[in-house]
């Protein structure tokens, strides 16, 4: 890697990490804003609706890939990804200024919603912005390994924003970050975002780009020319099922999941549980280098596919495995006493059960039956009707517990479960950006490739942690969340194999 090649790079990277931190402090203290944000009585609901909140960042991502990948392909990379990472700044700091629920009522709800918004519409352009600049920049022998390093940007992101909310919540305690502490990493992103301008200012223009500018071979409709003619339509939907849905499911099972499972699920604390992914992210992270270096010689779709088969069939050992090692008196009580809960028509008194089971995080089957009780047994206790303290000291004696036990957790093991995780990431997110970038001609290329991308990842990924919590609720199973990324890396796997070609010797300078 040459001197240029490394300030495109670094340039392009650091303010990519910056906006993807801005991006998941959300994600990573949605467990807070249920009840900071949201109307007080049903905490379930209220944390639904947070992470109802959190996907509504992702659902408008392809509508900012539609926009600013317009302005990209029209006025060009650099001054695009500017503006992005201005609107992101700013609007995650005017979250950590927001008035909540208990001081404006509904107000709080919608404020959020609307900064949401905002934070997806920056993100739609940010990405497709990065990744055809480097892209641009590099030789056809490394462009899988140039574009890696943007690639290491979310996780790196992820990272940031566990490490900065960590911080603050050893630094200040449980009750002041609650209070007002949860305030300061949202506060931070605007030293974070004069950083960002600062460095992309120095940046110049795309080399491909200006050529195409120069001959006048420029799209004069980039929206036009991406989604209505047939065979670059033909290339998005291919890119969206083939392999950018699957890499969605991928990334946020691997990661935003996993740390929901270890806390919502198996009680895990927090300062263990950040400190448990951050291990496994800073292990894993290199793999994205690799990945994307292994794509040059080898090929984008190999690797690619390889992630979407491996996942899928491992996911719930795994996770069952996360369960066994990072909370061992759950995994007991589950195989010992198994809650089944019987009952001919579940009505009030049978769903208030079921959140209360679900909000524990324990595992629970539901039998019908035809005599019109409710009847619960736990392991070869049985209990009629529902009663919050007769549970307890029924679950209690059953060996269930309320939260994990630190001097039960095995470190080493879930760590290596969790690096596993991420590995599956890196494998199918390390070689993207080129494969994307490759797969799309240089004049509509930031339109094209950003919209497969931010659905793919914004819509199959982002909506994730809430459709995996919700079919836990309904289902009462703690794995059953996994069908969902399971079935689109399957999907993924069959239609990337059998339709998508190897973009890796594709010419970019191409019209």
């Amino acid at each position: 890697m040459n001197k240029s090649d490394r300030a495109v790079i670094t340039a392009s990277s650091l303010g990519t990490v910056f906006e993807w931190y801005d991006f998941y402090l959300y994600g990573s203290l949605a467990v807070f804003f249920g009840g900071l944000f949201f109307p007080k009585g049903n905490d379930t609901a209220a944390f639904l609706a947070s992470l109802a909140t959190f996907g509504a960042g992702f659902a408008v991502r392809p509508f900012g890939a539609v926009i600013f990948g317009r302005i990209g392909d029209l006025v060009g990379r650099k001054y695009t990804f500017l503006i992005t990472i201005v609107v992101m700044g700013l609007s995650t700091a005017f979250v950590g200024l927001l008035p909540t629920y208990d001081d404006i009522g509904i107000l709080a709800p919608i404020l959020l919603t609307t900064l949401r918004l905002a934070q997806g519409l920056a993100l739609g352009g940010e990405y497709g912005g990065a990744a055809t600049y480097v892209a641009e920049h590099s030789e056809l022998s490394n462009r899988g390994y140039n574009t890696s390093w943007i690639q290491t940007t979310a996780t790196l992101g992820f990272l940031l924003s566990l490490s900065v909310i960590l911080t603050c919540r050893l630094t200040l305690g449980e009750t002041e970050f609650k209070s007002w502490g949860w305030r300061i990493p949202f506060l931070i992103s605007v030293i974070l975002l004069i950083i960002s301008v600062y460095i992309r200012l120095k940046l110049n223009e795309s080399p491909l780009f200006l050529k195409m500018k120069s001959i006048g071979k420029l799209s004069k409709s980039p929206l036009r020319d991406s989604f209505t003619k047939i065979p670059n339509l033909k290339l998005v939907l291919l890119a969206l099922f083939g392999a950018t849905a699957g890499q969605g499911v991928i990334w946020y099972t691997g990661q935003f999941y996993a740390l929901f499972f270890l806390q919502n699920t198996l009680k895990i604390e927090f300062q263990y549980s950040y400190i448990i992914i951050g291990i496994s992210l800073i292990i894993a992270t290199p793999f994205f280098i690799f990945f994307g270096r292994l794509s040059d010689r080898i090929g984008r779709k190999k690797v690619m596919m390889s992630a979407c088969i491996i996942a899928s069939l491992t996911y719930i050992p795994i996770f069952k495995g996360i369960t066994k090692f990072g909370n061992p008196a759950l995994d007991l009580a589950i195989q010992n006493s198994p809650i089944i809960i019987q009952t001919k028509n579940c009505q009030k008194e049978c769903k208030d059960l079921k959140e209360y089971l679900a909000k524990k995080g324990y595992n629970y089957e539901t039998q019908t039956i035809s005599d019109d009780v409710l009847n619960t047994k736990i392991g070869m206790t049985e209990i009629r009707n529902f009663e919050p303290l007769s549970f307890d000291n029924a679950l209690k004696q059953a060996g269930y517990p309320e939260k994990a036990n630190p001097a039960e957790i095995n470190y080493p093991m879930i760590i290596l479960l969790l690096t596993i995780l991420v590995l599956f990431v890196t494998m199918i997110y390390g070689p993207i950006a080129a494969f994307l970038v490759e797969l799309f001609p240089t004049q509509i290329r930031y339109t094209s490739m950003s919209l497969p991308y931010h659905i793919g990842n914004g819509w199959f990924g982002g909506f994730l942690p809430l459709i995996a919590a919700s079919v836990v609720v309904q289902t009462g199973n703690i794995y059953a969340g996994l069908y969902y990324p399971i079935a689109v890396a399957l999907m993924s796997f069959v239609v990337g194999t059998l339709f998508l070609k190897e973009t890796k010797d594709n010419i970019l300078d191409r019209h």
